[in-house]
């Protein structure tokens, strides 16, 4: 089905980002899975492309939209290379609104220039080693002493945490912290007590550094809280929501590359005299597939549009993103079948992607997590 929600300057963008993989991703990416880390020379990059804060107002030096189908292209066509290591939707998608919409006028003139010129790359910091979806379980503390906060802690699976030079840190800044205790304490690179941890070895996204950080007696300034005090679990259910969207994005795109790839390759292996396609198994799993992910598409074609016009709730993004991602590990895990011996070596894209992408069904809340929002949305 012709898709019907992009202009010719989504196209004409899309061209772009296809051009800036080609010249300045692909030709180093192996290095960067060896690695484990992307050059920082192509955050810069990024940034002299238009690549980096597409939302930021431009008197930042930010494209000054906030249609999100450009973030859209972005994570199709970085998911159809292949090249998920170099985290750009993280950085626009998931910490850029939290500095746009909540960051003071000092703290936008300090960050956001350098936010869109990728010498400031971003992480932010959730997950503990006792708590992943759950905040209330967050241990880190942020101590007010008057002119600083006191910060002490640990974090773990952080993306970026290697090259993050700004990170946004969700602490407790009261006894009970949970719903009405959490707030948003930005930690910059060369802090005193802020360390990093080892470079954390995942069986996929090789090049995306994903790190353990500890805070010990950090001292933070006071002008370094985001947002309202002990308001974090509001900006956070606020924002996760265009989270959850990147991520469905990613896994419908994902799905519907190993899609294609398998089904021109059932047409050129042969088996027993034959090609593989004139086998009437091969010919359900391929008609199957791509059922599936035609419905999802149109779905999550839903969701972009309503999303880039400020529509779209949470309940909705939580079912695209538990959808797509889960979808995109069966297609994942049934091409790589079809693919037989040859799909679990890693030269094969299949092979590679199965890897990269188990991890959707698990970052941004886990696929428990959106039906127990969902379910609560409607039980309620």
């Amino acid at each position: 089905m012709q898709r019907q929600i992009f202009t010719e300057e989504h196209d004409a963008f899309r061209e772009t980002v296809r051009t800036f993989l080609t010249k300045e991703v692909l030709p180093h990416y192996e290095q960067w899975e060896r690695d484990g880390i992307v050059a920082r020379e192509a955050w810069l990059a990024a940034g002299r492309q238009g690549l980096l804060g597409f939302a930021v107002p431009e008197v930042y030096g930010g494209g000054g939209t906030t249609d999100f189908r450009c973030s859209a292209v972005l994570a199709e066509e970085f998911t159809r290379a292949g090249t998920p290591g170099l985290a750009l939707g993280l950085h626009n998608d998931v910490i850029g609104p939290y500095l746009t919409g909540l960051a003071t006028e000092e703290q936008k003139r300090r960050w956001l220039p350098g936010f869109c010129s990728g010498e400031i790359i971003t992480a932010i910091a959730m997950t503990e080693p006792g708590a992943g979806s759950d905040l209330q379980g967050i241990r880190t503390t942020a101590e007010d002493k008057g002119d600083h906060w006191l910060l002490n802690g640990s974090k773990t699976f952080i993306s970026n945490g290697i090259l993050a030079d700004l990170v946004i840190v969700v602490a407790k800044t009261t006894a009970e912290g949970g719903a009405k205790g959490l707030s948003l304490i930005v930690v910059e690179r060369g802090a005193d007590g802020f360390e990093r941890g080892r470079n954390l070895d995942k069986i996929g996204q090789k090049s995306q550094d994903t790190a353990e950080l500890f805070f010990n007696d950090v001292r933070v300034p006071k002008e370094n809280l985001l947002g309202e005090r002990d308001g974090a679990f509001i900006h956070l259910m606020t924002n996760l929501a265009q989270e959850r969207m990147g991520i469905a994005v990613a896994g419908i795109a994902a799905a519907e590359y190993l899609l294609e790839i398998t089904t021109q390759y059932v047409k050129e292996r042969e088996a027993f005299g034959r090609p593989l396609s004139k086998l009437q198994h091969i010919r359900f799993e391929i008609a199957e597939m791509a059922t599936e992910c035609a419905v999802t598409r149109a779905f999550l074609d839903r969701c972009i549009v309503d999303h880039s016009d400020g529509k779209l709730d949470a309940v909705h993004a939580s079912m695209a993103k538990w959808w797509a991602t889960e979808l995109q590990k069966r297609v994942a895990d049934r091409c790589l079948q079809l693919h037989g011996g040859y799909g679990y070596m890693t030269e094969y894209r299949v092979a590679k992607a199965f890897t990269d992408g188990r991890i959707q069904t698990i970052y941004g809340g886990t696929t428990e997590i959106m039906k127990e929002i969902i379910g609560r949305s409607l039980l309620a």
